[in-house]
């Protein structure tokens, strides 16, 4: 079945992006936080230099993502290293932009540092490097410039290692996350397919079952047109050709594993009975009770006619006395009630044999339909005969 043809999983591009943004809205959140609460200087201006830092990180991370994904259905340890070599080229990236964005920031707070004995490097929120420098007032504008080369030349490699190596751990945990979803998302693919197998094997089993039924009723009724012709009886044999193809037409036309209301599986069972009616004119008598609040409850197709079946088989031509057969259905504490039942020799037709393969087809499918919410018990009826009854959930169809 086509449906059932395995498919390359994919991690939902909108699951992934979401994932990106949220990594570094968190970065960006968590450094604004540290900044506001230990050095809130220039803060308007960083949470803007910031906030376009961050758009760069999305940005990066996300061209990042389109060479991961190529790599989505290798194993673990290739995924693993093609991360490890993306990210970096990733982090460098980011780690030069920083630098650009905050160049300025860096340049103001070098002019405006005044007391320090020495030169001494410390680091903003955003991981930039910033310069403590000497400058007594008689500082010429060369000397301050020439300070500026000699941190230029001797600052960036630092400030920029020391970016890249926090954007690339960053970069490495987001990885982390991407490998997470991969695999989650292919673990849901299995579980969609194991459920694609089951619920394939169980319409498979359905339909077996429900074939099980056509071949034995067609068996039957051809044995006793059979027995029409040789005793010449044409116009009831054609009627009966007439209603076998009607109930055919019918019973045919439904889907084997599907269900169908009520009112039309006791429609079916009644034009069988006409069916039957044909062989036994004298013997056979029906008699149908189907509440109208419960014609809409959906119930397994044809899965009354091996119980019908067997009333006529059992019942009716084992004796020569007229029997009847009754199908009657009833709500009980919340649940469908279907009794097929009749007032023949009852304990006869169980000693002959061969009701247990149609109970057996009967039970079958109601557990591969209902599990254990569907039951069928059978058996001796009070005051003669036998009755089957069938219990499953109420359900209405459609």
């Amino acid at each position: 079945m086509d449906v059932l043809a395995p498919q390359p999983t994919r991690v939902p591009t909108r699951s992934v992006l979401l994932s990106i943004v949220g990594l570094w809205l968190c970065y960006l959140v968590l450094i604004t936080l540290r900044s506001a609460l230990i050095d809130p200087a220039y803060f308007a201006e960083m949470l803007g230099l910031r906030a376009l830092v961050t758009l760069a990180g999305i940005a990066v991370t996300a061209m990042a993502w389109s060479i991961l994904r190529l790599f989505d259905h290798h194993r673990v340890g290739v995924r693993m290293t093609i991360a490890a070599v993306v990210m970096l080229p990733a982090a460098l990236a980011l780690a030069l932009i920083n630098t650009q964005v905050f160049a300025g920031i860096d340049k103001r707070n070098f002019q405006e540092q005044r007391n320090p004995k020495d030169v001494q490097l410390r680091h903003d929120t955003a991981g930039n490097v910033l310069v403590d420098v000497p400058d007594p007032p008689e500082l010429t504008p060369e000397q301050l410039a020439s300070l500026q080369k000699q941190f230029a030349k001797e600052g960036l490699w630092r400030q920029l290692t020391d970016i890249a190596i926090g954007r690339y751990f960053l970069l490495l945990a987001w990885a982390a996350l991407y490998f997470a979803m991969v695999n989650a998302e292919a673990a849901r693919a299995a579980e969609r397919r194991e459920g694609e197998y089951k619920r394939a094997a169980k319409a498979a089993e359905l339909r077996s079952l429900r074939y099980q039924v056509n071949p034995h009723f067609l068996f039957n009724t051809l044995n006793s047109l059979s027995a029409l012709v040789m005793t010449g009886k044409a116009e009831t044999a054609e009627r009966m050709i007439q209603t076998l193809s009607s109930f055919y037409r019918r019973s045919l036309a439904e889907d084997p594993t599907g269900d169908v209301a009520l009112e039309q599986e006791v429609a079916l069972q009644r034009a069988y009975l006409e069916i039957e009616a044909v062989r036994f004119p004298e013997r056979l008598v029906t008699r149908f009770d189907l509440p109208a609040e419960l014609a809409e409850i959906s119930v397994p197709g044809m899965i009354l006619q091996p119980l019908v079946e067997n009333a006529v088989r059992y019942a009716v031509a084992s004796t020569s006395r007229a029997v009847t057969v009754t199908i009657t259905a009833r709500e009980d504490f919340g649940r469908l009630v279907i009794e097929v039942s009749d007032d023949g020799p009852g304990q006869a037709g169980e000693s002959a044999g061969g009701f247990g393969i149609g109970l057996a087809n009967v039970r079958d499918r109601l557990a591969a339909r209902y599990g254990d919410a569907a039951s069928l018990t059978a058996g001796p009826r009070e005051g003669g005969g036998w009755r089957s009854l069938i219990r499953l959930p109420l359900e209405r169809h459609g």
